[in-house]
């Protein structure tokens, strides 16, 4: 990759990463603030500005914010994280400008209409009522809540009915106003884009975004726990998680292959053992996710409940077998399927633009696409084998929902992980 970065005076950093072979451009702004930056009081209103940056602005009505990138042929977009907001565009070469007004406009001057706020919080309701009836889904927002509890980690980036009903415009401005800060965000443009050009449209557009640093989330802490609930649907839908490891540390990349080798694709040993070899489930994956200061690697399984009593004590033999013993083949399967996926998703320019953001918020940098690849060529059998046995060293977090009657009890989990794991508070 070509990636080129300025730091302009009011502290917002421009990365670009010119594809001279494309017609059209990616460009985004992406904040370092997500849910974790949410207050008490203020749970779900990262996520309602999100949507409330697109009902209108001081210049532009919802409507005319659609209309003027969809009449070239563009599209918008945004998406709230724990630690990250971001707002994009695609367009063609020629209407880069366009797109960066626009972006600008929606979240230095929204107009938070009344009406548009009441329209837009009943959306979110609807959004929220829809994951509830995906127990696929919400089963990951418990098990954040089971492993984070009491944190704004652990809760649903979302937020609840009653907190969503009682967000108003003042705790949403009072969220921009707090979060929103230029020295926290960044303008990323891949595809057919000049540098010089994407910097001097963001210093004059994005001139008007507030000076200084945004506060810095409180610092998160792991405790694992257990929570599940009988439902009355076909398939019991489950995941085991222990702490990770943030994103800078040594760590990381390790805990990332061990993760692929377990539960990385149809050849890994979860898979394997678990679908292949016994028919216990329909699907299953390992994952390891960083967070600034910390991490979660997990699996999850959808599976019939007549088959619950055998999942848990299988992945953790499977879990605690490939922390001991995964072998040099496994390795180079799981650092060729990462290596891969980057490279892959880095054909596309919207994927290089997202990548230099989170990289830049995450490290103060963009990371080359080399140095990434070195990383993971560092891991070898044995840092990946004290990863995973360090991983499966502190307490449990279980998240369940479905027909959950013959699912192991936590204690029988602990007992299964043996001795030295940390209790569950």
């Amino acid at each position: 990759m070509s990636a080129r970065s300025t730091t302009l005076p009011s502290g917002l950093t421009v990365i670009t990463d010119a594809m001279p072979e494309l017609g059209t451009a990616a460009l985004g702004i992406t904040f370092g603030a997500g849910a974790r930056s949410e207050l008490d009081g203020e749970h779900g209103v990262a996520h309602l500005l999100e949507h409330m940056a697109f009902k209108g602005t001081a210049r532009r009505s919802a409507q005319e914010i659609s209309e003027e990138i969809e009449q070239v042929g563009g599209d918008l977009n945004a998406a709230t994280g724990s630690e990250q907001t971001s707002y994009t565009a695609r367009v063609l070469a020629e209407d880069v400008a366009l797109a960066l007004d626009v972006l600008a406009d929606i979240v230095i001057e929204p107009a938070f209409d009344a009406q548009e706020l009441k329209r837009e919080r009943n959306v979110i309701l609807q959004e929220i009522a829809g994951v509830e009836d995906t127990p696929d889904d919400v089963v990951f927002d418990w098990l954040q809540e089971t492993a984070f509890p009491a944190q704004t980690l652990g809760r649903s980036i979302l937020g609840t009915p009653k907190s969503v009903k009682a967000l108003d415009e003042t705790a949403i401005r009072g969220f921009r106003d707090r979060c929103y800060r230029a020295s926290d965000a960044v303008v990323t443009a891949a595809g057919a884009v000049d540098h010089d050009m994407v910097v001097r449209e963001a210093e004059a557009r994005f001139a008007g975004l507030n000076a200084g640093d945004g506060p810095a989330p409180v610092k998160a802490a792991y405790v694992g726990g257990d929570k599940r609930e009988k439902r009355n649907i076909e398939q019991l839908h489950v995941t085991l998680a222990f702490e990770g490891y943030a994103f800078d540390a040594e760590e990381a990349y390790a805990a990332q292959v061990f993760a692929n080798v377990v539960g990385g694709g149809m050849s890994s040993r979860l898979f394997q053992e678990i679908r292949e070899k016994r028919g216990l489930v329909y699907s299953i994956n390992a994952f390891h996710w960083s967070y600034a200061d910390v991490g979660l690697f997990g699996v999850y399984a959808g599976l019939s409940g007549d088959d619950a009593a055998d999942i848990l004590p299988v992945s953790i033999d499977a879990l605690l077998e490939a922390a001991d013993g995964l072998d040099e083949r496994e390795l180079a399967r799981a650092q060729a399927q990462m290596k891969a996926g980057l490279l892959m998703s880095l054909e596309m320019p919207s994927a290089r633009a997202d990548h230099h953001a989170r990289h830049h918020l995450a490290y103060g940098r963009p990371l080359d696409v080399a140095e990434t690849v070195a990383k993971i060529e560092a891991v070898t059998v044995m840092t990946a084998r004290a990863a995973g046995r360090a991983l499966l060293s502190s307490a449990p977090s279980i998240a369940a929902i479905g027909p959950i009657k013959r699912l192991t009890p936590p204690e029988r989990v602990r007992e299964r992980l043996g001795p030295g794991r940390a209790t569950a508070a």
